[in-house]
């Protein structure tokens, strides 16, 4: 099957061109946000040839079709007819779906993925550095532990590890100013205020720890007294010591550097975002480099220290009591719970909530205990998967699962998921109870990850301070439950094949339908002067590109049905029409040059896709005058988009037509 028939299937399984708002890819899949999900027909979607793997997720559906060849699908579904939109477009037109709760986590996840390259990176360097760090390795070069803090070479790897995480506020509010339409760098900024070294540190304050006027562990004050240069003066070697305390504005406001807090600078940096916008809309233009960031960094730098930062601190110190208090329960219950439902978390899009928890973790604690149960919620994913693509004897459905076992446990789980393992469901509900018992092994073993971000194999990097062991220990178990559990209970051949009978029954009975292309005389939908194709000043149309056809140069405003048809699809902004003929013919009516810019100014329509209209049947009305004022051509383009199907289009010789006459004939 070649990729144009293969297009075709999958517009048909996305309920036609008329469910479809708009389609966009990545490097791997086809992206659709679709009108009515119900609508789709997924069992024939996931059984189209170089189908990978199909889901709904986020607000888009998603069809996998892997590096090289999704990008072919794309221009060729794009070809016949579906309107396009970039991932960003998308992205945003996803944002808007869901309940406000949906929404607020992706927001949240919005905000910190982002950072997650440091998080990753500092984490790694944390584990190795952990690694090193003991008497038993450093035993093996001669030194101890307590040599090696003391030395240069130590002291880099603390600039190396402690950096992203010291400046961790600076970064949120940088990537929340980012997200939330503010400038990044005031963002940058604030955040760096949040961490200023004149504010008291929040660790020495949370720890209570001790403050000396001189280093009692050098002996300065002996080595002051002894210089005879300084013989004159009076030293004393008594040095007083303090605890570490916050700074109390007003006298009642306690202020201390944020260097181990989050939600706070997710705050300052939503909110000065949005006051960003607001100063942005009435400082005038000429004043703006100036008085913008000066109002910004005014006003948010007094709610930072003095309001959201002491409010959303506190809110962070329950959030942060409570996650731990799970994580403590006995018995393992926190992993057992939270194994087994983490990827059911991840199939409603609600999972970046972890990314909050974590940072919370690493930034209080410096471990994450959360990253080793997610890792077995994932590896007993990847060992169901495992089994599928063992044990099935269906040669696309293991081209489909191996792989997808290979990107799950380098720690993508999204093809395995979405592709093989809900696809027949119980390998997912197997995949959960091996989690549930990862998660609990994970809990009993005390496992917890340097940093987050990653798992499963590029994860061992974080576990190398002491636990490397057991964590492999833990991901061998859990992947070997995942696969026995799936092969014993989660997959069966025949349920399978018994399904894919269906389906094919389904497909065949579809592609039997009595639709058999015959030849087509198409007449003319406008009045006006016809032009040639090739001298249509688009290159789309010019090119051939799009299909066969010829082009009018109207002179009046409307445009009729040029036969009995279909509509397939009316533009919103009523500058274009697709129709099907009874005899299989896809016509697509382009009114003017980039009119879709109009925004439907001008433009009047008078069907709507699904109905039937006869030969010669108003379908629109447009303004020619509108459409000149605006300096954009008036030529309207009449295409045939499934040329390939017909063994020629063949047009008129006429240079003029009246709607009604002959225009064009697709040749069978």
């Amino acid at each position: 099957m070649d990729n144009k028939q293969i297009a075709k299937e999958v517009i048909d399984a996305l309920g036609g061109r008329e469910n479809v708002n708009s389609v966009a890819h990545c490097a791997t899949r086809l992206r659709v946000m679709v009108k009515d999900e119900n609508k789709i027909n997924k069992e024939k979607a996931e059984n189209i040839e170089k189908v990978q793997g199909a889901f709904f997720n986020s607000g888009q559906y998603q069809m996998i079709f892997g590096t090289g060849t999704v990008n072919k699908i794309y221009d060729e579904v794009v070809a016949q007819g579906l309107p396009t939109a970039s991932k960003d477009e998308q992205k945003a037109e996803a944002a808007k779906q869901g309940n406000w709760f949906q929404r607020a986590i992706r927001s949240f996840g919005d905000v910190f993925v982002p950072l997650l390259p440091a998080i990753v990176a500092t984490g790694l360097f944390m584990g190795i550095r952990g690694a090193i760090n003991n008497d038993t390795v450093l035993g093996l070069f001669g030194t101890t532990s307590e040599a090696f803090q003391a030395t240069n070479f130590y002291t880099y790897t603390v600039v190396l590890t402690d950096t992203a995480f010291a400046f961790f506020p600076a970064l949120i509010c940088w990537s929340a100013f980012n997200v939330f339409g503010g400038s990044p760098l005031l963002g940058l900024v604030l955040g760096l205020m949040m961490v200023n070294a004149a504010l008291p540190n929040a660790w020495d304050v949370a720890s209570q720890a001790t403050k000396y006027a001189v280093d009692p562990s050098k002996d300065i004050v002996g080595k002051i007294a002894n210089m005879g240069v300084l013989d004159s003066l009076k030293f004393t070697a008594s040095v007083e010591a303090t605890k570490a305390h916050p700074i109390y504005f007003f006298g009642f406001i306690p202020v201390v550097g944020y260097q181990n807090s989050v939600l706070p600078a997710f705050f300052v940096g939503l909110l000065g975002a949005k006051f960003e916008q607001w100063v942005r809309k009435w400082v005038p233009d000429v004043l703006d480099l100036l008085l913008r960031p000066l109002i910004v960094f005014a006003v948010m730098s007094a709610l930072a220290l003095f309001i959201i930062g002491p409010v959303f601190h506190t809110v962070e110190s329950y959030v942060l009591a409570a996650t731990e208090w799970i994580l403590n329960l006995p018995f393992g219950l926190a992993g057992l719970v939270l194994g087994g439902v983490h990827q059911v978390i991840v199939v409603t899009g609600v999972h970046h909530v972890f990314n909050l928890l974590e940072a919370n973790l690493i930034a209080n604690t410096g471990k994450d205990p959360l990253n080793a149960i997610i890792t077995a919620a994932m590896t007993a994913q990847a060992g169901a998967t495992l089994a599928v693509g063992v044990k099935t004897k269906d040669a696309k459905l293991k081209a489909l699962a191996f792989p997808a076992t290979l990107s799950a446990v380098l720690g993508i789980t999204e093809p395995a998921i979405f592709g093989v393992n809900l696809r027949f469901g119980k390998p997912f509900i197997m995949g959960l109870i091996a989690g549930a018992a990862g998660g609990w092994l994970a809990s009993i073993l005390n496992l917890a990850g340097t940093g987050f971000g990653v798992t499963i194999v590029p994860g061992t990097l974080l576990y190398l301070n002491g636990q490397v062991l057991k964590y492999v220990l833990m991901v061998l178990v859990t992947l070997a439950l995942g696969f026995a559990l799936t092969w014993i209970f989660g997959y069966k051949e025949e349920e399978v094949e018994a399904q894919k009978e269906v389906v094919a029954e389904d497909i065949a009975s579809a592609e039997s339908a009595p639709v058999a292309l015959q030849a087509e005389t198409i007449a003319a939908p406008l009045k006006g002067e016809v032009v040639a194709l090739e001298n249509v000043n688009d290159p789309v149309f010019s090119s051939g590109a799009m299909g066969k056809g010829i082009a009018i140069d109207p002179t009046d405003g409307v445009v009729v049905a040029p036969a009995k048809a279909t509509v397939n699809l009316v533009f919103p902004t009523g500058h274009a029409i697709g129709l099907t003929t009874e005899n299989g013919a896809e016509l697509l009516i382009h009114i003017g040059m980039d009119t879709v810019s109009l925004a439907g100014k001008g433009f009047k329509t008078y069907v709507e896709a699904g109905d039937v209209v006869e030969a010669g049947q108003k379908l629109i009305e447009f303004d020619l005058a509108t459409i000149r004022e605006a300096k954009l051509p008036v030529i309207t383009p009449v295409i045939v988009t499934n040329t390939a199907d017909f063994d020629d289009v063949l047009t008129t010789k006429e240079a003029r037509v009246n709607t009604g006459d002959y225009l064009l004939t697709a040749v069978k």
